[in-house]
């Protein structure tokens, strides 16, 4: 029997009636008892909050860090500056995605690394191998808490409970400045909604405090898993595992553009490759497809669903999904769900096109 890990605040999720399930080893709350939609929506009109402390954090340190790194990750460490974070990926030699992540610049050789909970340890294991000897590797996952605090009035909820010049951050920058119960508190304005918003670190002892401060403030709402999914669907953002996975390359999923390092890292000659292509579909009505259902085009399999649902303010169901790329600009699909055919659109993305996540705050 697989004991499911715990984080900082699961007895707080139980005792508040939510439904809890297992994702990626960690029992996590996916609704409270208002439902999926109600927190879907709460976090596009006001701010949600959300227990991420299962994600990984690995510090990287020591002299030659920065090239190291860059030879490891897709990620551009050159043009990275202190105070700056930038998305990438982590590939095998083939190009295809094993992890997309996060890379914080804390300082010259300083960096650290945020993946997800179910790579954590084969991530770790691909950086080691991957750095120059010399070079620190610290999983620090254990220790740290991580909070998302995502809506348009994420902002104006955390400067009531930890006021800070936070409004000066930059889309993609943070500050590992502040304090929260004498503790450090790492602040990013960064997320995975859509939505202005930020992710906040803290040491795993401190998560609960925090997070209970942060939610007496009526405008923010317990947020679980499935309408975190619904969110960043909505704007088209990738799910580890099902958008993004070792058979897929980065310019397939649609993030070619973002290659522009010029290191020689893991993964680098196949990283363009584009056999098939990620769209985006709309489907009329309510009903959905589910992952892996078959996309056809004229009685002919053109790819198939890797990630789909209703789509609360799109008012549609929406989904993603991996065509062949030489039937990828075809304006209409057929999904075969399990007992119908539905027509899919494709569209562009984002599906949900009044997303805050970029607004200038000064």
């Amino acid at each position: 029997m697989t004991v499911l890990l715990q984080t900082p605040l699961s007895a707080w999720h139980l005792e508040q009636g939510a439904k809890c399930a297992p994702f990626a080893g960690w029992n996590m709350p996916i609704q409270y008892p208002g439902g999926i939609i109600a927190e879907h929506l709460h976090t596009r009109a006001k701010a949600g909050l959300f227990d991420i402390c299962h994600m990984g954090e690995f510090i990287v340190d020591g002299k030659g860090a920065a090239d190291s790194l860059a030879a490891a990750l897709t990620v551009n460490i050159a043009t990275l500056k202190p105070g700056r974070c930038r998305y990438g990926f982590l590939l095998n030699e083939q190009g295809g995605i094993l992890d997309d992540l996060i890379v914080y610049r804390l300082g010259e050789e300083r960096f650290m690394v945020v993946v997800n909970a179910g790579c954590r340890d084969s991530d770790f294991a691909a950086l080691r191998e991957r750095l120059a000897p010399g070079i620190a590797l610290e999983d620090i996952s254990n220790a740290t808490g991580k909070l998302d605090l995502q809506g348009p009035e994420s902002f104006a909820v955390l400067e009531k409970v930890l006021p800070g010049p936070w409004r000066r951050l930059p889309y993609f920058g943070f500050s590992f400045e502040g304090k929260f119960d004498g503790a450090p508190l790492l602040v990013s304005r960064t997320g995975y909604t859509g939505e202005l918003g930020v992710e906040l670190y803290c040491p795993a002892e401190k998560t609960l405090k925090l997070w209970e401060l942060v939610l007496q403030d009526p405008r923010a709402l317990p947020v679980g898993l499935g309408a975190r999914d619904t969110l960043r669907l909505e704007v088209g953002l990738p799910l580890n595992g099902q958008d993004l996975d070792p058979g897929h390359s980065p310019a397939e999923a649609g993030y070619g553009p973002m290659l522009t390092s010029q290191a020689s890292y893991t993964g680098r000659e196949g990283a363009r490759k584009t056999r098939e292509k990620l769209v985006a579909l709309l489907l009329p009505g309510r009903r959905s497809v589910r992952h892996n259902d078959p996309l056809f085009l004229e009685d002919r399999q053109a790819g198939r669903v890797t990630s789909a649902s209703f789509g609360p303010s799109v008012g549609a169901a929406i989904a993603l999904a991996y065509i062949n790329a030489e039937q990828a600009d075809a304006p209409v699909y057929t999904a075969r769900a399990a007992r119908a055919e539905i027509r899919a659109e494709r569209v562009s993305l984002p599906f949900y096109k009044g997303g805050t996540a970029r607004m200038t705050l000064l």
